[in-house]
């Protein structure tokens, strides 16, 4: 069968399809992914005034000094501000758990006695304890940003736009108060500095991102307390600690240094409260403490998720009391984080943000009259009757007259039907004509404390509905974006699963050429093939549920396992078929290589069983007990063990490879104990990480680290460049030697013979310098207690491989190739990941680096989080030398295009058409789930991870299929084919002319 797609067409037709699916991707990310509407502008003097009014401006509000528009809001507001400063203390990542406990229980008496002075106010009624709910993502920049001085709900990319934060340019509180004249000063995460530049009069910021610092980064907040407290030339001070979260991420919500950390803080409140209570008593005013956390954190210390602990985030009230209750009412209620922006607002008498989707916290206005209390709930939903017309234009209440309560006025508030602007109006004018009528009551002195309630219920009631309304929207989505996204994406999956079977097809063929009398079974589909493609089909059934994507884990340990329980099968079916002896007698001859292969996938399956108990993963049974809590507990003696043992493994397994490799030269010999050197220090790092994880590394850590990330780099790339051209040119004596085959059946020209087994050997080594280099980056960058999941892993690669390389006609390629891709994805989550944002490694992308990098970082973090994948890509290299593909070139036909179409294609083409399907079945999903209850806190973190794996299989097959062009570049040159080649071509085209 003659090819009428060569390797040129082939590759011009993948790349293509790369670029297809890169645009279609893009498409429909932009498309789906939009950045949250807002309504530009700012707030102003008609945020005091009914909405259906239309209000002209005055042009020269604008204009207005701070003090004037000060004294215009207050005018309006017919509220005076209940307090004159206001202090925002954020405590990163503090559960409100360990505050206020969990589920009416008390905290626990570790964060009790920790906590001392903020106990004794929240049990004296001095203070008031809520649980915010924080809207996912739970990371810092969206919370700040959105919830606690806009009171907007974020779009879930924020998470990404957390890192490279811009200037808040929305309607917000720091805003308003800086246009009403205040001094503001900030002191902590440099969040601030970035979200509002050049609004405060003072400031200290720090890096919030290198989580191994936990004491300069809050001692530099600390330091400037004590002076700013007796100034009184500020509004507002804020104070943004890290310490807290950084503790969390190097070592979980148990660390050690947890205790003395709630200690640090609780003493920071109580200096801060007791000088507000002095300022107060010497007539400088009322100052409210207000301590709140943007987000929680899982038991490993991470956030960004949506479970309960990461969204749990705290809001604490002190000076709302100035005296202690004998008998304080204390319930910790649950509000929204969005809650916190109006209520803020309203207490300090400037308008609401335009944005909020907030409800006031109504406790703290009980100081005020009932008048000045429903005062605060008509401003509020003045504002998101606002909001709701700009998201409902056709929203129009003033055709509703005020008798639509009928008879019976408080029975008919919970009974609006309707369309979503019929509900809204009615619920809204029950709510207004309640006020009124109470209002026209009190003039005549016959109102009653029901009426009153009545009246606070309505606006409760619209409140609540449109908040839950607005916080729910979902933004208008371009159908013909995400049409032409899903239609790109379809049509590169086609033309990559199209270019892999035509490729079967022809190998197919090239064996049925050779050997006819097998044409039978290379026709029929066997059960591991079927199987391949089962899985895949499994895992797109997978992904319809919500709790299958978030227990995914589990999915692919079973499948992995079971297909290579089917291919043992397969051997054991072979030895007693395929000879009609017992297993008993078949120990001679061609049989050994049978036992072989048993003993590596029994291998593989041992090392996957040990995987999948390294960590339970998900949500669900996360909690369970698994060897890597075992080892957490047990202390660093054990962890520590494990880590020489996995680093013993990675060496032995690396030098046995390199060392048992047929070309056994000096060049060599020199090779591998250039990367033993790195292997040491490598082991000299992790040995002392065990004593510095909970301190900053010191400078002569990172530089150590610097080092090791230095010299993996130049021996993985001088391996690549130098080793096509130093390798040894076998000689054609003693190519027999190497394999018989390519002396009896292949390449009669010396050149060609040149040519494969240059390239062979050349892939060998650059395959074993990219797979030895990445697990000892691995041990470096993991969590100490994935050290032997990472070696477990190396393992099982080299075991399929070597049962690939002694496999026959056992497998076709690319189920081979497909085996290894499982590998790795089933080993993606034995290394502790999942498909939420909290399992990403935050610590350990700091490793090495002294000071804050978002590219240096998210490049360790991309490492660290895709170690598994990157490693089964980055083995297909060294699989290429090993599998042995020279039956598949055509004798005819075998020059070097041929060559590389028949042993990187698989490699390449695989994982590419695999990687396509689940992408093109995910995005179909989360376009259908786009209305799902958890659309943005399960399907969409997993399809950002999805894009991530793309992204990954990209880079991996870039790597393979540029080092094998390379290689066999510089081999064909130095045989003297590519010369021949050029020269030939040159005397063609002569003769041509």
């Amino acid at each position: 069968m003659s090819s009428s797609l060569t390797c040129t067409k082939l590759t011009l037709f993948t790349v293509a399809a790369i670029l297809i699916q890169i645009i279609g991707l893009s498409l429909f990310v932009l498309g789906f992914f939009p950045v949250k509407p807002a309504l530009s502008g700012v707030s102003g003097p008609e945020s005091f005034q009914p909405p259906r009014y239309c209000v002209v401006e005055d042009q020269n509000v604008s204009n207005l000094p701070p003090d004037q528009l000060k004294s215009l809001y207050q005018e309006l507001y017919e509220i005076p501000p209940s307090f004159d400063r206001l202090i925002l203390m954020v405590i990163d990542g503090l559960p409100a758990e360990f505050v206020l406990g969990r589920d009416g229980r008390p905290p626990s008496m570790v964060f009790v006695e920790s906590m001392p002075y903020m106990q004794s106010l929240l049990a004296s009624g001095m203070a008031v304890g809520y649980h915010a709910k924080a809207a996912p993502p739970t990371v810092t920049m969206p919370r700040l940003k959105q919830a606690m001085v806009s009171g907007a709900i974020g779009g879930f990319l924020d998470v990404a736009f957390n890192f490279n934060t811009q200037a808040l340019l929305d309607d917000n509180l720091i805003r308003q108060f800086f246009n009403i004249g205040w001094k503001m000063v900030m002191f902590g995460d440099e969040t601030w500095l970035k979200l509002f530049p050049g609004l405060f009069t003072r400031h200290d910021g720090v890096s919030s991102f290198y989580v191994k610092d936990t004491v300069e980064v809050d001692y530099n907040v600390t330091r400037n307390l004590g002076d700013e407290l007796n100034r009184t030339d500020w509004s507002l001070l804020i104070l943004h600690y890290l310490g807290l979260d950084h503790v969390g991420h190097i070592g979980g919500r148990s660390s050690v240094l947890m205790g003395p950390k709630l200690k640090e803080m609780d003493e920071v409140v109580r200096m801060i409260h007791l000088s507000a209570q002095q300022s107060q008593d010497n007539g400088q005013g009322r100052t409210l403490l207000m301590v709140v956390s943007d987000h929680g954190m899982t038991d490993s210390g991470n956030h960004g998720g949506s479970s309960y602990e990461e969204t749990d985030s705290l809001l604490l009230f002190f000076g709302l009391k100035h005296k202690p209750y004998d008998y304080p009412l204390v319930t910790h209620g649950t509000i929204n984080q969005a809650d916190i922006a109006p209520t803020l607002a309203l207490l300090f008498g400037v308008p609401i943000p335009k944005n909020n989707v907030g409800i006031l916290i109504s406790e703290t206005f009980d100081s005020l009259t009932d008048e000045q209390r429903l005062r605060t709930l008509e401003l509020n939903s003045w504002q998101l009757l606002r909001l709701l017309q700009a998201q409902l234009p056709g929203l129009s209440c003033g055709s509703l007259s005020l008798d639509v309560l009928g008879d019976d006025q408080w029975s008919g508030i919970t009974k609006c039907n309707g369309s979503d602007d019929e509900i809204f109006c009615c619920l809204f004018v029950k709510a207004e004509v309640l006020h009124k009528s109470w209002k026209a009551k009190r003039v005549s002195g016959s109102t009653s404390r029901d009426e009153y309630g009545n009246a606070v219920m309505a606006y409760d009631v619209f409140l609540q509905a449109a908040s839950e309304w607005l916080s729910r929207r979902t933004t208008y989505k371009p159908v013909g974006l995400l049409a032409s996204g899903v239609a790109a994406m379809v049509l590169s999956c086609l033309i990559l699963m199209g270019l892999n079977f035509w490729l079967d097809q022809e190998v197919y063929h090239r064996n049925l050429h050779r050997l006819p009398d097998m044409k039978d079974n290379v026709h029929k589909w066997h059960v591991d093939e079927i199987y391949v493609l089962v899985i895949i089909f499994i895992l797109v059934l997978s992904m319809g549920s919500s709790s299958m994507v978030e227990e995914e884990q589990y999915i692919w340990h079973f499948l992995t396992s079971s297909f290579y329980l089917i291919i043992l099968r397969k051997i054991v079916q072979f030895l007693v078929i395929g000879t009609g002896q017992g297993l008993f007698t078949l120990i001679r001859g061609q049989n050994s290589r049978s036992y072989i292969q048993i003993f590596y996938v029994i291998l593989i399956l041992m090392a996957g069983r040990i995987m999948r108990s390294w960590h339970q993963g998900g949500v669900n049974w996360a909690h369970l007990p698994d060897i890597s809590k075992w080892l957490e507990q047990a202390g660093k003696d054990y962890v520590k063990s494990i880590q020489l043992v996995s680093w013993l493994l990675v060496i032995s397994l690396g030098l046995y490879s390199l060392l048992s490799f047929q070309l056994k030269k000096y060049s060599i010999m020199v090779f591998g104990f250039t990367f033993s050197v790195s292997g040491v220090l490598v082991l000299q790092q992790i040995l002392n990480y065990q004593d510095t994880a909970f301190a900053a590394s010191s400078y002569a850590a990172v530089s150590r680290v610097q080092i090791i990330y230095a010299l993996l780099g130049l021996l993985t790339f001088g391996a690549v460049f130098s080793v096509p051209w130093l390798i040894p040119v076998p000689n054609p004596k003693t190519a027999s030697s190497h394999d018989v085959r390519l002396s009896n059946n292949f390449l009669v020209d010396i050149r060609r013979k040149f040519l494969l087994l240059g390239c062979r050997d050349s892939t060998y080594v650059i395959g074993w310098a990219y797979m030895h280099c990445w697990c000892l980056l691995q041990l470096l960058l993991q969590q100490p207690t994935n050290s032997m999941p990472v070696a477990l892993l190396l393992v099982q690669i080299l075991a399929s491989m070597c049962y690939s390389s002694n496999g026959g006609q056992h497998l076709k390629q690319w189920v081979e190739v497909a085996a290894l891709y499982y590998l790795g994805m089933a080993g993606h989550f034995a290394l502790g990941n999942t498909n939420t944002l909290a399992t990403i490694d935050v610590a350990g992308a700091f490793i090495g680096i002294s000071s804050h990098s978002t590219l240096l970082s998210g490049i360790l973090m991309f490492i660290i989080t895709y170690a598994s994948p990157m490693l089964s890509l980055l083995s297909m290299v060294m699989y290429i030398s090993m599998k042995e593909t020279c039956s598949l070139v055509n004798l005819e036909d075998a020059d070097m295009g041929h060559f590389l179409k028949m042993t990187i294609s698989f490699p390449c083409l695989v994982p590419l058409g695999f990687n396509s399907i689940l992408l093109v079945a995910y995005t179909i999903v989360l376009l259908l789930m786009r209305n799902h209850l958890f659309v943005w806190s399960v399907f969409s973190p997993k399809y950002l991870y999805v894009c991530a794996t793309t992204a990954c299989v990209y880079m991996g097959v870039s790597v393979v299929s540029l080092t094998a062009v390379y290689t066999c570049l510089v081999c064909a040159w130095r045989s003297g084919t590519l010369r021949c080649s050029i020269r030939d071509e040159s005397r063609g085209s002569m003769g041509l002319q």
